[in-house]
């Protein structure tokens, strides 16, 4: 079999096994926030960082939801890395976004963090910050999700149907997942550009 087939084949598989009872809590966590008027903080690193930054314009112009990302502001994230230190990078900029109990905290990561392995430590302390002002948390992940999935209020956990392709089928189904969200009828507000034009 050749690898675009077998790629491919993998990505049917990983579609057929997302659990869509996650996705339907993660639209009904997003509707909740913007009727009560909170704000959408994405956080990711690497990939993440890149779907970070266009969820966050999808989901201000489509669902007209406020939405930020620190990855957006690269002068503020490189001096709080350069003075703070990587690990508090993203929760000491959810500080002074002043995150609040209305408000939610969205991962994109392939392994949801995890502070024994030092992986994405930056992610995990932002989640507790978080979780201590009583803010929401949910995650697009992939592997057994992590941090992320432990302590999340909703959360989708890409599947994994190949060792060897995680990060790759994380970080698409990220933005397959995230597109689907801005496009579901409970969330979407304003039409898409070419969705609404006419022949």
């Amino acid at each position: 079999m050749v690898y675009a087939e077998q790629y491919l084949q993998e990505v049917r598989d990983v579609a057929q096994r997302l659990d869509r009872e996650s996705i339907e809590r993660l639209v009904t966590l997003l509707v909740t926030l913007r009727d009560h008027g909170g704000r959408l903080f994405f956080i990711g690193v690497g990939g993440g960082a890149g779907n970070a930054s266009h969820a966050v314009n999808d989901f201000r112009k489509i669902a007209r939801i406020e939405a930020y990302t620190p990855s957006d502001n690269v002068s503020e994230l490189t001096a709080r890395v350069n003075d703070d230190g990587w690990e508090t990078s993203y929760a000491n900029w959810l500080r002074g976004s002043r995150l609040a109990p209305a408000d939610v905290v969205f991962v994109f990561s392939v392994g949801g963090g995890d502070a024994e392995r030092g992986v994405s430590a930056n992610i995990v302390q932002a989640l507790d910050v978080a979780r201590s002002v009583g803010a929401k948390i949910c995650g697009i992940v992939g592997r057994d999700g992590g941090y992320t999935a432990r302590v999340a209020d909703a959360c989708v956990i890409v599947p994994t149907v190949n060792a060897a392709t995680v990060t790759a089928h994380t970080e698409a189904f990220q933005a397959v997942i995230w597109h689907l969200l801005v496009s579901h009828p409970r969330l979407q507000v304003a039409p898409m550009k070419w969705e609404s034009l006419t022949r």
